[in-house]
C-alpha cells in the first residue's frame, strides 16, 4: 500500500464526501503509527470474532442456545461432507469445482462455518478451540488457493459478485477467526489474490467510478477490505476502505452526482441499487446491516469515530425503512428480483430488526429510546413471531432479549398512525392507516419497470406499471402476498395494472434456455454483466417522465403515465437486433388519491398503443386466499358496488364505481409451481383462491376512462352507503376529485396549458392537494416530471396571505384569487406546502 494512500484522506475530503452537516472527523486526520495501528487492528479482529461467534457471556445465555445449536449442526454437517469428499475436484462431497462459481463460493462458505464453530464459546470441546479442526480449515484454504483460486487467469468465470465480494467475504472472515493460527504466507497469498480479483476496481482496490462498486456492493467490498487490513495491521488499507465506505453515507443528490453514482439513499428516504431499481427491501437492508456491523467491528479501534455516522443511519431507519414495514412485513414493492424468492417479508424484517437493535446500542438519548421502542413495536405488531436465531450475531440476540424484557421501554412505531409517503426518487408511494397500508409501484425514464436477473423474477413485465399492494391489518401477510401471490396471480393481472392481452416469453424462453441475452458480437456487447444487459434485459426503465405526486399532511396524490420501455423504443429504432425480445405497452393516464377510508383510482385514455390492435385489460385489484378459506364476493347496485371478504382471515375490501364501465369480478382456484417465477425455487405446487376485478376492452375499442374507490376493511353496509368522493375531472389532461367531508380537493395535471377544476387553476403538469379547514387553506404542490423550474397554481376566491410554509412557495394576490408560484427547480418531485389565511 505504501504512503501514496495518505494523500487526500483527511477531514476536508471526508466532509466533502459525506456532505452531511455534523458528520465531522469520521476518519482521524492523524495516522496512528505502527504500534497503535497494531493495537487497533487487534481490536477490530477481536470485535469481529465477538460479532460472529459471540462471547463466553453471550453464549452462556439461554436465548442464544438455538443459535449455538445451529452453528454446531452446520459445522458437523460440513465436516461430514469434508470427510466424504472424493478428493478429486472437490473439497466437500457434492460440490465439484473448476467450472461452477456458486460451488466454489459455497465451498469457501462451508470452511467459514466450520471455523466459526471453533471460535464460538459454549460449543463442545471437539469444536470450540479445536486446533485440529482449525488446521483442517487452514489446509482447505491452502488447497483451494493452490488448485482453484490462486490462478487469476483461470478464475473469474460466472458472476462477478462471486469473485469480488462473495468469496472474499468468506475468506476474510475465516482468516480473521483463525488469525492467531493462520500462516502469514497464506494470509499474504489470499490478500494478493483478493486484490487481483477486484477487476472492476483499479489497481487491486476499489474504484468509486465503477458501476460495480456502489451502494450495498461497495459496503460489502470495503468491509472486507477493513478486515483484511486488520489481519496485517495495514492502516493504509483500513483508512482507504473506510474513506471509500463513507461515500455510502452521503445522501444522493441527483443533480450533483458523485462519481456518476445514483445508488444509495435520497433525501425523501428512497433507496436505489443497480442505478434505477427501488431496492430498500433487499440491497437496502443489506447495506443497513453491513454498515451497522462495520460500526460494531470498528468500536474502540481508533480507526474511525462512528458517533457522527449513527444519526445518518438512524435517518435511514426512520425515513426509509419504517414506512415500508407493515405489521412486521417488508413490502414487496422495494424488493426487486428478490420478490420471487421463497423467503418472506417477515424474514426481511428480522434482518432489519437486528441492525436496529445494534444501532440502538451504539446510540444514546432520545434516538436510542426511539429505536428500542420501534423494535418492541415491530415485535408486537408482527403477525408471526420473529426468530432471533436468524440474527447473525449472538450479541444481537442477547441485546434483543434484554430490550424486550426492559419494562421501561414502551412499544412505539416510528410511523405516525396516519402517514402518506412519496418516495418519488424511486417511483414508490406508501399510504398508511391504522387498518391498512397501500403501496404503489410506478416507473419512468428514471426508474426501472422491474428487475429480472439470473433466473429470478421470470415474469416481471408489469410490476412497475402502476401495480399496487393493499395490506390489511391483522392478517398473516404470507396468506395474502409473498411468493405465493406472485405465483398464482397472473403476471398480466397484477392489481392496478393495465396490460395488453398477449403472451410474453420469459428470458429463458426467449433465448433458448439462457438466463440472459448472449450476443457479444453485437455493437452493444451483450454479455452477462454488460451495461447493455442491464439497460435492456435486467432492469429496463420506462420512457415517460411523468411519475410522482404530492403529500399534504397524511394525505397524498400520485400520478403516472404508462409508456413504452426503453427496449421497445430502441428495437423500433433499429438499435437492437432482430432476435431481441421486446414488447409494447398499452396506454393509460392514472391517478391515485390517498385518503382515510378510501384509495380513489382514476384512469383515462386507457387502451392499446396506436396501431397495436390488441385487447387490453385493467385489473383494479387482485387478492389471494388459501384454498379452504371462506371467501365471498357480493354485488350490489347492478355491479357498481362489490365487496370481497375472507371470513377465515377476517379481511374485506369494498369497491365502488364512481364513473366509467362496470368492472367484472372473478373468483377462481389456481394451482401453479413456485418455480414458475424463479428457476431455483423448489418445484412446489401452490393452490390459492384468486380474486380479480377487471375492466376489459376489446381490440380496436376507443380509449376508456373509469374511476373506482377501494375501501379497505369496509363492511357491507359501508360499501352500500359510500358516497364520500366526487370525480371532478378524468381525462388524459387532468384528473381530480373532491372529498367534501375532508374539505380536500386533489388534482393531477399531465399536459401543458392551464387546467381548471373546482376553484383551482394549475399551469402545466403538476400534482396538487388543497384542503380547507375553517379559515385556513393548506396547499401541497409537486412536479412529477422532475424537470420544471416553476409550478403555478391559482386559487379562485377571496385573496389569501401566507402564514407558514416552504420558502419555495411565493404567494401573491391576483384578480379573483391567490396565486402560488412554487420553485420546483431541482426538487426531484419533492412536495412544497403552504398554509394560507384571509
Amino acid at each position: 500500500m505504501g504512503t501514496q494512500r495518505r494523500a487526500g484522506i483527511g477531514r476536508r475530503q471526508v466532509l466533502g464526501v459525506l456532505g452531511a452537516a455534523g458528520v465531522l472527523g469520521v476518519v482521524p486526520v492523524g495516522w496512528a503509527g505502527p504500534a497503535r495501528a497494531a493495537d487497533g487492528a487487534a481490536r477490530v479482529r477481536a470485535n469481529t470474532v465477538a460479532v460472529f461467534a459471540g462471547t463466553a457471556e453471550s453464549n452462556s445465555r439461554t436465548e442464544t442456545a438455538a443459535k449455538r445449536a445451529a452453528v454446531e449442526r452446520t459445522a458437523r454437517t460440513n465436516l461430514a461432507a469434508l470427510d466424504a469428499a472424493s478428493g478429486d475436484g472437490e473439497l466437500f462431497a457434492g460440490l465439484p469445482l473448476g467450472t461452477s462459481d456458486p460451488n466454489l463460493n459455497t465451498t469457501f462458505q462451508r470452511l467459514y462455518e466450520i471455523a466459526l464453530a471453533t471460535r464460538a464459546p459454549g460449543l463442545p470441546a471437539d469444536l470450540y478451540g479445536s486446533t485440529a479442526v482449525q488446521d483442517r480449515v487452514l489446509d482447505g484454504l491452502q488447497w483451494l488457493h493452490t488448485h482453484y483460486y490462486g490462478d487469476q487467469a483461470a478464475g473469474y468465470y460466472g458472476n462477478w459478485f462471486t469473485w469480488e465480494i462473495g468469496i472474499s467475504q468468506h475468506v476474510t472472515r475465516t482468516l480473521v477467526l483463525l488469525s492467531d493460527r493462520a500462516p502469514a504466507a497464506l494470509v499474504t497469498a489470499y490478500l494478493a489474490s483478493m486484490d487481483a480479483y477486484l477487476r472492476n476496481g483499479k489497481d487491486g482496490d476499489v474504484d468509486l467510478d465503477s458501476r460495480f462498486h456502489t451502494g450495498a456492493n461497495l459496503a460489502d467490498i470495503t468491509t472486507n477490505r477493513i478486515l483484511q487490513g486488520a489481519l496485517t495491521a495495514d492502516e493504509a488499507r483500513i483508512r482507504k476502505a473506510l474513506t471509500d465506505q463513507l461515500t455510502v453515507f452521503a445522501t444522493v443528490d441527483p443533480y450533483h452526482l458523485r462519481h456518476g453514482v445514483t445508488d444509495g439513499y435520497y433525501a425523501d428516504g428512497s433507496f436505489l441499487q443497480h442505478a434505477s431499481v427501488a431496492y430498500t427491501g433487499s440491497y437496502g437492508k443489506g447495506l443497513l446491516s453491513r454498515v451497522v456491523q462495520t460500526l460494531k467491528i470498528l468500536d474502540g479501534s481508533g480507526f474511525a469515530h462512528g458517533d457522527e455516522l449513527v444519526p445518518v443511519v438512524h435517518g435511514w431507519v426512520r425515513d426509509g425503512f419504517a414506512p415500508l414495514i407493515f405489521e412486521g412485513w417488508m413490502m414487496e414493492a422495494v424488493k426487486g428480483r428478490a420478490v420471487s424468492r421463497t423467503g418472506t417479508g417477515y424474514d426481511d424484517v428480522a434482518v432489519i430488526v437486528e441492525a436496529v437493535v445494534d444501532l440502538a446500542s451504539l446510540s444514546d438519548g432520545d434516538p436510542a429510546r426511539a429505536l428500542k421502542s420501534y423494535v418492541k413495536h415491530v415485535r408486537e405488531a408482527s403477525r408471526t413471531p420473529l426468530d432471533p436465531t436468524a440474527f447473525v450475531s449472538p450479541l444481537s440476540i442477547v441485546r434483543y432479549a434484554d430490550l424486550l424484557a426492559d419494562a421501561t421501554v414502551p412499544a412505539a412505531d416510528l410511523n405516525p398512525p396516519a402517514r402518506s409517503v412519496a418516495f418519488n426518487a424511486m417511483d414508490r408511494t406508501v399510504h398508511r392507516r391504522p387498518g391498512y397500508a397501500f403501496t404503489l409501484s410506478r416507473s419512468s425514464a428514471r426508474i426501472s419497470k422491474y428487475e429480472y436477473m439470473s433466473g429470478e423474477n421470470l415474469m416481471p413485465w408489469f410490476q412497475g406499471d402502476g401495480a399496487h399492494h393493499l395490506y390489511l391489518s391483522g392478517q398473516d401477510q404470507r396468506q395474502a402476498y409473498g411468493v405465493d401471490h406472485l405465483t398464482t396471480v397472473s403476471p398480466y393481472g397484477l392489481a392496478g395494472v393495465t396490460a395488453p392481452v398477449e403472451h410474453r416469453d420469459t428470458v429463458p424462453q426467449a433465448y433458448g434456455g439462457e438466463l440472459f441475452y448472449d450476443n457479444p458480437d453485437h455493437p452493444l456487447n451483450f454479455t452477462a454483466s454488460s451495461e447493455s444487459q442491464n439497460t435492456y434485459v435486467y432492469f429496463p426503465t420506462a420512457t415517460g417522465t411523468y411519475s410522482g405526486g404530492a403529500v399534504l399532511g397524511a394525505y397524498g396524490a400520485a400520478g403516472w403515465v404508462l409508456t413504452d420501455d426503453v427496449p421497445w423504443r430502441d428495437r423500433r429504432a433499429g438499435i437492437l437486433p432482430d432476435d431481441f425480445a421486446a414488447y409494447r405497452s398499452a396506454r393509460a393516464t392514472r391517478s391515485w388519491f390517498l385518503l382515510d377510508d378510501e384509495i380513489v383510482l382514476l384512469a383515462a385514455g386507457v387502451g392499446d398503443a396506436p396501431g397495436g390492435h390488441r385487447a387490453v385489460t385493467t385489473t383494479l385489484d387482485a387478492r389471494i386466499a388459501a384454498d379452504g378459506d371462506a371467501v365471498s364476493v357480493t354485488h350490489a347496485a347492478g355491479g357498481d358496488r362489490i365487496r370481497y371478504a375472507d371470513a377465515t382471515q377476517g379481511t374485506a375490501v369494498g369497491y365502488v364505481r364512481l364513473a366509467g364501465p362496470v368492472a367484472t369480478p372473478r373468483l377462481e382456484t389456481v394451482t401453479r409451481s413456485r418455480r414458475t417465477v424463479r428457476t431455483s425455487n423448489p418445484d412446489t405446487a401452490v393452490t390459492k383462491q384468486v380474486f380479480s376485478l377487471t375492466v376489459a376492452q376489446r381490440a380496436g375499442a376507443r380509449p376508456a376512462a373509469f374511476a373506482y374507490a377501494l375501501l379497505p376493511n369496509a363492511t357491507a353496509a359501508a360499501v352500500r352507503a359510500y358516497d364520500a368522493v366526487r370525480v371532478l375531472a378524468n381525462t388524459p389532461r387532468i384528473q381530480a376529485v373532491r372529498h367534501d367531508g375532508l374539505g380536500l380537493t386533489a388534482a393531477n395535471t399531465f399536459t401543458d396549458g392551464t387546467h381548471h377544476t373546482s376553484g383551482l387553476a394549475v399551469a402545466g403538469p403538476a400534482s396538487v392537494l388543497v384542503r380547507r379547514e375553517g379559515a385556513a387553506t393548506s396547499v401541497a404542490v409537486s412536479d412529477p416530471t422532475t424537470g420544471r423550474d416553476t409550478v403555478t397554481v391559482t386559487l379562485r376566491g377571496r385573496a389569501l396571505r401566507k402564514v407558514s410554509g416552504d420558502d419555495a412557495v411565493r404567494v401573491s394576490r391576483v384578480p379573483g384569487g391567490t396565486r402560488l408560484d412554487v420553485d420546483t427547480h431541482q426538487a426531484y418531485g419533492r412536495s412544497f406546502t403552504v398554509t394560507l389565511r384571509p
